[in-house]
C-alpha cells in the first residue's frame, strides 16, 4: 500500500530553559552581601570614632543619637539594595513581558491544540534498526490519509504490536529505511508517532509516491473499504492530528493546494503540478484504493472538524490554493547494498 522514498528521524531538540531570571537574582543577592559587610565595617569605624571623641565633646551626646548615626550607613545600604531590587524586578517583568508578546506574535492565526501522540519507543521496542539521518521540509501544507490493509478485530492494547509487523515488513521485506507513515491512528482513537524525525517537524515521509515532500502521512490501523464501519473515534483522532499538523503552518484543512510531483510513478509524472485538497486520500495521488471507500467517505467530516479545531469559520469560502515550491527528490540508503528510492 505504501510507496517507497523517505527518511529517517533524529529527536526532537529542546529550548535551553530561561536562566534570566536566576541570575538577576543571584546578582542581587551577591551584591546585598557586599552591600551589608561595607554597611558593618563602616558602622563600626563611625562607633568607634564617636566613643574616641567623647572626651573632646563640649557636651556628650546621648546614647540612641549614637546608635543612630552609627546606623546611617547601614540604612544607607538598605535603601539602595531595595532600589536595586526593584529595578532588576522591572527589568526582569518588562523582558519576559516583551519575550512573551514576541512569542504570541509569532503564533499561526489558526492552530490548534497538539493531541496526545504515543512515542514510537513504546512500539519499536526492541525491533529497531540501523537507519540513515532524516530529512525533513520546511512545513507541512497538506496530509495524505491512508489505510493499513490490514483486519479490523483487533484490541486496542495490541496495536503497538501491529505496527511493530508492520515497520518489520517495510524496513525488512521492502528494504525501507523506516516505516513510512508519519502517524498512524488506532481503532480507539490512540494516535501513534509512525515515522521517526520529531512529532512537530515536517519530516519527508515514504507515504504517497511523489508527493512526501511537505506533506504527512496518517494511517489508520485497519482495512476500510466499502461498507466497513469507520470508528468514530478514530474519524476524531484525525482530525485532530490534521488540524495540529495543519496549524504549524496556517493552513486550511477544506482548502486546495498544488504540488508538483517527484516521481513518475504517481498519478502525475515528475515535475507536474497536481491541485489536490489539503486534506487528500492517497487515491488522490498514487493509482490506489486507499484509504478504502468507508474511509475516504469521511473525509469531509474530518476537513469540517479539522477546521473548527483551528477555529476557522464556516462562512464564505476556504483560503485559495497556493503554490508548493519541489524540493529535492530524498535518497534513502542504509549502506552501499541497500537500493535507493525516490519520494
Amino acid at each position: 500500500m505504501v510507496p517507497p522514498g523517505g527518511t529517517a528521524h533524529i529527536a526532537d531538540g529542546t529550548e535551553p530553559p530561561d536562566s534570566e531570571s536566576m541570575r538577576a537574582i543571584r546578582q542581587v543577592a551577591l551584591r546585598a552581601r557586599r552591600l551589608a559587610r561595607r554597611a558593618t565595617r563602616r558602622s563600626t569605624r563611625e562607633l568607634r570614632r564617636l566613643r574616641g571623641l567623647r572626651g573632646r565633646l563640649p557636651a556628650p551626646l546621648p546614647r540612641p543619637l549614637l546608635v543612630a548615626l552609627a546606623c546611617l550607613p547601614g540604612l544607607s545600604a538598605v535603601a539602595a539594595l531595595v532600589l536595586c531590587v526593584g529595578g532588576v524586578e522591572h527589568a526582569v517583568t518588562a523582558s519576559l513581558a516583551a519575550r512573551t508578546v514576541q512569542r504570541a506574535a509569532q503564533l499561526p492565526a489558526h492552530s490548534a491544540a497538539r493531541p496526545r501522540i504515543v512515542p514510537r519507543s513504546v512500539w519499536v521496542a526492541g525491533a529497531a534498526r540501523a537507519q540513515p539521518a532524516p530529512r525533513y521540509d520546511d512545513k507541512v501544507v497538506a496530509v495524505f490519509v491512508h489505510h493499513t490493509d490490514s483486519p479490523n478485530g483487533y484490541d486496542c492494547a495490541d496495536a503497538p504490536r501491529i505496527i511493530r509487523y508492520l515497520y518489520a515488513g517495510q524496513t525488512g521485506g521492502r528494504d525501507w529505511d523506516d516505516i513510512g507513515y508519519n502517524f498512524l491512528v488506532d481503532r480507539c482513537g490512540t494516535i501513534y508517532e509512525g515515522r521517526a524525525g520529531g512529532t512537530g517537524r515536517p519530516v519527508t515521509g515514504a507515504h504517497t509516491q511523489g508527493f512526501n515532500h511537505r506533506t504527512t502521512g496518517i494511517a489508520a490501523l485497519g482495512t476500510f473499504t466499502s461498507g466497513v464501519p469507520v470508528p468514530q473515534a478514530m474519524v476524531d483522532s484525525i482530525a485532530a492530528l490534521a488540524a495540529w499538523k495543519l496549524g504549524l503552518a496556517d493552513v486550511d484543512p477544506r482548502a486546495r493546494v498544488r504540488l508538483t510531483s517527484s516521481n513518475s510513478g504517481s498519478r502525475y509524472a515528475a515535475g507536474a503540478t497536481a491541485a489536490l485538497p489539503v486534506l487528500a486520500g492517497h487515491q488522490e495521488a498514487y493509482m490506489t484504493s486507499c484509504p478504502g471507500a468507508a474511509l475516504t467517505a469521511r473525509l469531509p467530516e474530518i476537513r469540517r472538524t479539522a477546521a473548527r479545531l483551528q477555529g476557522r469559520t464556516f462562512t464564505g469560502t476556504p483560503q485559495a490554493a497556493f503554490r508548493v515550491l519541489p524540493s529535492t527528490p530524498p535518497t534513502v540508503m542504509h549502506h552501499t547494498r541497500r537500493q535507493r528510492w525516490g519520494p
